[in-house]
C-alpha cells in the first residue's frame, strides 16, 4: 500500500459524497419523470403478467422451479471458473484436475436433466 494511504480519511470522505449525491440525484431523476396518473388499476396487486384472482391458492408449474435451479447451478459454476482460470496459471496440474472432476460432475447433472427432459419447455 502507498505511504500514508490508510491515514488519509479525505479520499473516502470524497467517494462517500460522491456516491451520495449520486443516489440522490438518481432518486430526484426518477421522482421527476415517473408517471404520475392515478388509477384504481394501480393499486391491485400484480405478479408476472397474471392478474389477481379472488382465490389465495394457484398453481405454478413446477418447471419454472427447475429451470431456476439449473440456471443457479450454472451460475455458481462460472464463479468458480474465474477464479480457477486466473490461478491456474500459477498453481500445479493438481488444479487442472480438481477442476475437471468438477465440470464431470456438473456435466453429468446437465445430461441427465437434459435426458429426464427437465429443460424442455412445454
Amino acid at each position: 500500500m502507498p505511504e500514508g494511504f490508510a491515514d488519509n480519511w479525505t479520499v473516502i470522505a470524497i467517494a462517500g459524497a460522491v456516491g451520495l449525491i449520486a443516489i440522490g440525484g438518481l432518486f430526484l431523476v426518477s421522482h421527476v419523470l415517473a408517471p404520475s396518473r392515478r388509477s384504481g388499476r394501480g393499486r391491485i396487486p400484480y405478479e408476472c403478467g397474471i392478474e389477481a384472482t379472488p382465490f389465495s391458492w394457484s398453481r405454478t408449474n413446477i418447471r419454472y422451479y427447475v429451470f431456476g435451479l439449473a440456471f443457479l447451478i450454472f451460475d455458481v459454476e462460472a464463479v468458480f471458473l474465474f477464479p480457477w482460470a486466473v490461478t491456474f496459471l500459477k498453481a500445479s496440474e493438481a488444479v487442472f484436475y480438481e477442476m475437471i472432476i468438477f465440470l464431470g460432475i456438473l456435466m453429468f447433472g446437465l445430461t441427465y436433466a437434459w435426458r429426464k427432459g427437465a429443460l424442455s419447455w412445454k
